[in-house]
């Protein structure tokens, strides 16, 4: 059960959603001004405040600052009855969980009051882990522990979204697969979709399926993500493009949901937990009215930076191992090379070039030429050593084998890899003789 403080100067509004929650089994007190909630949140420590932003002793916004002052960990709600973009922003800004505009609908209001608990609990642990790793590792610890952490956290917690930030090439679609693979959603499917790579028919098609005849052609009905994935993960990329005619549809889902197929009108349920991305922080997207400000709320209940490589060095040459193909090794100045560079394009970056480091070297260990980073770098190695001169088609056909052992033999998985269609790579592995 909760604790849920009520701050309102209107004595029938505070009554009534004291008694609500009350109902519920939860504990709930109101305060009718700002210094009297902050006595009463001092005293009780509640796990949720409701706070109406025009109280007679204080500024809504100057209220949710002393109280998170007092608590830093405590979801606060704002209720407002003049809700706007500015004054959404500038909750968000100041640290508000949630933002509902008066009159409220209960319902809702009862789910933004569990997200904001959960949400609070969550940055309890977040707080705990990184206490933790400090005192684990009292010497500039490395960011990687306390990411895997909070990845682990955030698998434990399978049913809050998930919202991932962090610069193009950073690794967002990994952590997303890494928080399904260690929850317990593991054996239901991982789907993903790109919010920036369709026209916003064909991106709802995707996403919630469309009944035949929905538009010029659907000959025949298709089941969208949110139906495929099941007990699974939805995988959202680039979600600050997402168009403003789907975000009304996603907020239903996160807040219900349910949602509807193109052109039908069954409603559906959806079981899917969201996971979304985007590599510029979603709060400009909102203050430029780009992006919903109740949705933002809805997906940030928990959200994960990824650092950029250039702020993990440590982290530089292990990951260059793992991402070697089989058979492939680094020469002592190329591993220097590696970790002097700053990695502008991320973990992406570092993939790519030791891919096509591995196709120029061929047999030979990779050195600093092979790498071809940007700078007066070292020719390659010369004489018994030197990587043998290779036509087009000996470099394409290397590259699609080391693009099918990565991935077992998986051809689907290799095209996408090679950035090629499926077809494409089946009449290459036929002309090359791949198997």
């Amino acid at each position: 059960m909760l604790s849920i403080l009520v701050i309102d100067d209107d004595e029938t509004v505070r009554g009534a959603l004291v008694e609500f929650f009350e109902t519920f089994g939860h504990t709930a007190r109101g305060a009718a001004t700002a210094s009297q909630g902050r006595q009463l949140a001092a005293e009780h420590a509640p796990d949720v405040v409701l706070l109406d932003l025009r109280l007679p002793d204080a500024n809504g916004i100057v209220a949710l600052d002393a109280l998170l002052a007092d608590d830093a960990e405590l979801g606060v709600i704002v209720l407002t009855g003049h809700a706007d973009v500015a004054t959404a922003v500038k909750a968000m800004q100041h640290g508000a969980a949630d933002l509902l505009e008066k009159p409220v609908d209960l319902e809702t209001l009862a789910n933004a009051v569990n997200r904001a608990a959960q949400r609070g609990r969550l940055k309890q642990e977040v707080a705990v882990l990184r206490a933790r790793t400090r005192a684990d590792e009292p010497a500039a610890p490395s960011l990687a522990p306390t990411l895997d952490e909070l990845i682990d956290l955030a698998a434990r917690n399978a049913e809050a979204p998930v919202l991932l930030q962090g610069e193009t090439g950073t690794g967002k679609g990994y952590v997303a697969r890494q928080i399904h693979d260690r929850s317990a959603r593991k054996q239901s499917p991982f789907v993903e979709i790109n919010c920036a790579s369709l026209s916003t028919t064909f991106f709802e098609s995707e996403l919630f399926g469309h009944e035949r005849g929905a538009f010029t052609d659907a000959r025949q009905a298709k089941r969208g993500l949110l139906e495929v994935a099941g007990e699974g993960t939805v995988f959202l990329d680039e979600i600050a493009e997402l168009g403003q005619e789907v975000q009304p549809r996603l907020l239903k889902v996160l807040e219900e949901r349910t949602f509807r197929r193109l052109g039908g009108t069954t409603m559906l349920r959806s079981n899917a937990r969201i996971i979304a991305a985007t590599h510029q922080p979603l709060a400009d997207a909102v203050a430029d009215r780009r992006f919903r400000a109740d949705l933002y709320y809805r997906m940030q209940v928990l959200t994960l930076t990824l650092p950029p490589l250039r702020a993990r060095p440590d982290d530089i040459l292990p990951m260059a191992q793992r991402f070697l193909p089989k058979g492939a090794s680094l020469t002592r100045a190329a591993q220097d090379a590696l970790a002097a560079y700053r990695w502008p394009g991320n973990i992406r970056e570092l993939k790519n070039t030791l891919w096509r480091a591995a196709i120029l070297a061929g047999s030979a260990p990779i050195d600093v030429g092979h790498l071809g980073l940007p700078g007066d770098l070292p020719a390659p190695p010369t004489g018994r050593h030197a990587a043998q001169p290779r036509t087009l088609e000996d470099a394409e056909r290397e590259a699609i084998r080391i693009a099918l052992a990565a991935v077992d033999g998986n051809r689907s998985a290799a095209a996408k890899t090679l950035g090629i269609a499926r077809s494409t790579l089946l009449e290459k592995l036929k002309r090359y003789g791949v198997e």
